[in-house]
């Protein structure tokens, strides 16, 4: 079997795969695959841009959501190239430098989106548990920092993982199971023992998101004892609604992640055209769906919009900016 290092081998590549043992259905996939592509381009591109114009919107709960939609657009771009590539022209080769690349940026924003959902966590945790320090705390510049800080994390956690596999031996012309380079798909096929690199990226992994996961869990603990402290029913369906579009896109984006990654690394004997569907949805039903349900939940973005659509000159007394609220 060929084996090559990327400091020795002159064109080391991977082959890229969409849907195992549908290749022939490969143009039909991909009208679905480009409409969901479509929804989240323009879904997130639209709650950007109504965000940024809107200035009754510039309040903590929208700039997290904004960072929420960048991340989204981002995670989506990174992997429309190879994705489309493989349905429409079959390009299934990539170079081991061009797929490190694309991990970095995949794993990057995915990691980047748990930070961006605990931030959502906080936000609502002191919008609903601590309300007269809200506005005291979620200032432009605490916002700005919380912003950098998570974009730091990222790249310190993410950068080795990418440089120690640059250094990794694999072997030649390996089909890996997506569309897109993976981490855990990769590292089956290294010369070296696999294992070492696959915990490490298993421990990133579950250091990053189970760390982000379990302060989301803790936060809505602390919420959730705080609307059972309150009286009065329609008070606490109030505030609880105010939580429906985090916990959605929460949920929509862990539960695919964490089914990804173990698949991978525990179940071994799974199929692969399983993987594809698991990694498809994991990357695509998030950046889908969040706009969709913020948009439909929350009434201002909805207003908004509607205002950006119907080219309206006042758009003050329309859209009301209700802090800390998802009503």
């Amino acid at each position: 079997m060929i084996i090559f290092n990327n400091t020795t081998s002159s064109s080391p590549n991977f082959l890229l795969t969409a849907f195992p043992g549908l290749e022939l259905a490969h143009i039909w996939i991909s009208i679905p695959v480009c409409c969901l592509y479509t929804i989240a381009l323009l879904g997130n591109s639209m709650i950007l841009f109504v965000i940024i114009i809107e200035r009754s919107l510039h309040k903590p709960m929208y700039y997290f959501l904004s960072m929420l939609s960048a991340v989204d657009l981002c995670l989506t771009i990174s992997t429309l190239p190879t994705v489309l590539g493989v349905l429409w022209f079959h390009a299934r080769e990539i170079s081991l430098k061009a797929c490190l690349i694309q991990m970095f940026f995949v794993h990057g924003f995915s990691f980047l989106e748990s930070s961006v959902l605990v931030a959502m966590a906080f936000d609502r945790f002191m919008a609903i548990c601590n309300p007269m320090k809200y506005a005291i705390i979620f200032t432009d510049m605490v916002i700005l920092v919380i912003g950098l800080v998570i974009c730091l994390r990222q790249v310190i956690f993410t950068f080795p993982m990418v440089l120690t596999l640059k250094n990794v031996s694999f072997y030649a012309g390996k089909e890996l199971s997506h569309p897109f380079c993976y981490h855990p798909d990769m590292i089956k096929y290294s010369y070296s023992n696999p294992w070492i690199s696959s915990f490490l990226g298993m421990f990133l992994q579950l250091y990053l998101t189970g760390t982000d996961l379990l302060f989301i869990l803790f936060s809505y603990i602390l919420i959730l004892r705080t609307v059972l402290s309150i009286v009065a029913p329609k008070k606490q369906q109030k505030a609880l609604s105010t939580c429906v579009c985090h916990i959605c896109a929460v949920t929509i984006f862990y539960v695919p992640m964490i089914s990804l990654s173990l698949t991978h690394r525990l179940l071994s004997s799974t199929p692969r055209v399983v993987c594809s569907i698991l990694a498809n949805v994991y990357l695509l039903l998030p950046p889908v769906l969040n706009p969709i349900i913020y948009s439909l939940k929350t009434k201002t973005i909805r207003h908004a919009m509607l205002q950006v659509f119907q080219f309206k000159g006042s758009r003050g007394p329309n859209v009301r900016g209700l802090r800390g609220r998802w009503d």
